[in-house]
């Protein structure tokens, strides 16, 4: 498994941990971790705590700019709709994410959009990497809740 993914997954074991959906995510420029962040929407007791956006203002911080155009996410479950347009907006290059979210992701829907070389935020995608890892916990958790 890619070793970003593994810190990514090490981030949802804390939203676990903290009886929140477990989401891990993890922002690397020039194959250095700059931020690193997990779901905190019960923790905070806010609906928009979600690891991505969370991650994005961590490395926002970091490297002084909204500017993540360098920039590659590692996120455990496909993005939500309001985590793509933080995606888009703060122009992350490339999104690798574990496994989609049927109930609520949304970088598949808008994939195709995301991926047109003419637009101004293109962004590439891959899937797949730590799915198995990510549906485990996932399923934990929630058999967990019921």
């Amino acid at each position: 498994m890619d070793k970003y993914m593994k810190i990514a997954l090490e981030e949802a074991m804390k939203s676990y941990k903290n009886n929140d959906v477990p989401v891990g995510a993890v922002i690397v420029k020039n194959e250095k971790v700059i931020a690193r962040a997990h779901n905190q929407k019960e923790k905070k007791k806010n609906a928009t705590r979600h690891a991505e956006i969370i991650v994005i203002e961590k490395a926002c911080r970091k490297l002084k700019t909204w500017h993540l155009n360098d920039c590659t996410l590692y996120v455990t479950l496909e993005p939500c709709m309001m985590c793509c347009g933080a995606i888009i907006q703060s122009r992350i290059k490339k999104v690798i994410y574990a496994t989609t979210n049927d109930k609520f992701g949304y970088i598949e829907s808008v994939g195709k959009l995301l991926q047109n070389k003419k637009n101004n935020h293109y962004v590439k995608l891959e899937k797949g990497i730590g799915e198995q890892q990510s549906i485990s916990l996932l399923k934990q958790f929630f058999k967990e809740k019921r």
